[in-house]
């Protein structure tokens, strides 16, 4: 609310900026004030004080501070403590009580931090994004995850375990199995590591927190290893995002068997030829559009460049033909995972 003498100081104002040649529209806007508002302290009407009541209305029905109190009492109460109001009021109008309304029985506890779930479970934890991480070469960040595979028998499946190199999108390591456990995710592991030559303290393998992410065997075998770990938050599914886009795209493939795979071994046969497909015939999009294994192997920057110079070559011979920049075939060098926000 603004004082008599803030009305008169602000008509002054704004009575000098018009005779300097602005706008009142325009000084009205720089000030945040209608026009219409300004034309009413104008008439001198209701520019002596704010006609707004100033007094902190209670109503005349409001339980009193004793009244309140014996509320809490009731609602912590050995019998009712466990209850949520619309279980307790009705209780007590069994046993010929009323102290309030079920809405003031909410409103009096959400006014006291005590509208919880009131039951004995474990507090609420405090959940922080994961620490970021990046890669400027393969074999630095990985990301790995579990999936489905539908088997002939209704209710079980087989699981395809998929390890992804954050920086070249390519399958490092895979295998089918007829369970998950952190066992066989650690014996994968060891084997993806001896293959890629991995050293001590030279990767991050970041997971979800799923049970054989997070198993004994798995966290001894990273720890063996000197495989750094990163975890996602729990049921976020956009902390892991590598991962789950590579599942969507291996089973939006045409190919995906309409019918269960009968088998292990068929499930295994059908995956070969799927990561074949993936890694050396694909081209990502996130990658410029070479497959995943070239740029894994570092033949990227010959295949863009050669890229690059094809369209400076069509441009010109035909530079009508072109109103802006070419494409950009500049190789992505940082590939980032779970950045900071700036």
């Amino acid at each position: 609310m603004t004082t008599h003498e803030e009305r008169k100081q602000v008509i002054v104002l704004l009575n000098e900026s018009v005779t300097a040649g602005a706008r009142q529209t325009k000084a009205c806007e720089v000030l945040g004030l209608s026009e219409r508002t300004l034309q009413r302290w104008q008439t001198g009407e209701t520019i002596r004080c704010d006609q707004r009541p100033f007094r902190d209305y209670q109503p005349p029905h409001k339980l009193t501070a004793i009244e309140r109190a014996e509320v809490l009492i009731v609602a912590n109460s050995d019998e009712f403590g466990h209850l949520p109001p619309s279980q307790i009021v009705p209780r007590l109008a069994d046993q010929g009580s009323y102290l309030a309304s079920e809405s003031t029985f909410y409103r009096i506890l959400r006014e006291e931090k005590q509208l919880t779930h009131r039951r004995s479970e474990r507090p609420a934890q405090t959940r922080t994004k994961p620490r970021a991480a990046c890669a400027t070469a393969p074999n630095q960040l990985y990301s790995w995850d579990i999936t489905y595979l539908p088997a002939l028998i209704r209710g079980q499946f087989f699981y395809l375990y998929l390890f992804v190199d954050i920086f070249s999108r390519k399958i490092v390591g895979w295998q089918v199995y007829e369970e998950e456990n952190s066992a066989l995710a650690g014996e994968l592991l060891r084997d993806l590591c001896h293959r890629e030559g991995i050293q001590a303290e030279q990767l991050i393998l970041h997971s979800d927190n799923g049970s054989p992410m997070k198993g004994s065997t798995m966290l001894a075998t990273l720890q063996q290893l000197g495989v750094m770990p990163s975890f996602s938050r729990p049921s976020v599914s956009n902390d892991n995002p590598y991962s789950e886009s590579l599942f969507k795209t291996l089973k939006y493939r045409p190919t995906y068997p309409l019918k269960p795979f009968a088998d292990v071994t068929e499930a295994r046969q059908w995956v070969t030829g799927l990561v074949e497909w993936y890694n050396h015939e694909h081209r990502h999009s996130a990658i410029r559009f070479v497959t995943p294994a070239q740029r894994h192997e570092g033949l990227d920057d010959k295949l863009l460049g050669n890229r690059k110079a094809v369209y400076e070559a069509a441009r010109a011979k035909h530079p009508q033909r072109w109103t802006g920049s070419s494409r950009n075939w500049e190789k992505i060098q940082t590939v980032h995972l779970n950045p900071d926000k700036v």
